[in-house]
């Protein structure tokens, strides 16, 4: 048997998220704010601590801000990929490959232009 093993599935863990913008004061990652570390994805479960570190998710499904976007206006429709924009502010999440990072599936519609909160399957 491995005794190596840190985390029986790996998907929920702490992590530095002081290299993301949050939605929080000076940029503080919040609970519940999506997050992309290196090419990982995930969404916060707790607000970053003075060490920069915080608990992230890297799998299930959330409700989160996305905009129907790309390069240009581009509606987001059901079972569309959905990328981590690190310069967009507020609303990072779009269907812009462009300047993004995959993130995960849109799991209901966003009109073009509009930032709608839609569940978001993280992960792929």
């Amino acid at each position: 048997m491995a005794t190596n093993r840190v985390f029986e599935h790996g998907n929920q863990f702490e992590a530095n998220v002081s290299g993301v913008t949050g939605t929080g004061a000076s940029g503080l990652v919040l609970s519940d704010d999506p997050v992309v570390i290196g090419q990982l994805p995930g969404v916060a479960l707790t607000t970053e601590d003075d060490d920069g570190m915080a608990t992230i998710q890297t799998d299930g499904v959330f409700d989160l801000p996305v905009k129907g976007e790309t390069t240009v206006n581009a509606a987001v429709a059901v079972g569309d990929i959905v990328y981590y924009d690190a310069a967009a502010t507020p609303h990072k999440l779009n269907k812009d490959n462009t300047n993004g990072t995959r993130f995960g599936y849109a799991l209901e519609a966003v009109s073009s232009g509009a930032t709608t909160t839609i569940r978001v399957k993280v992960g792929y």
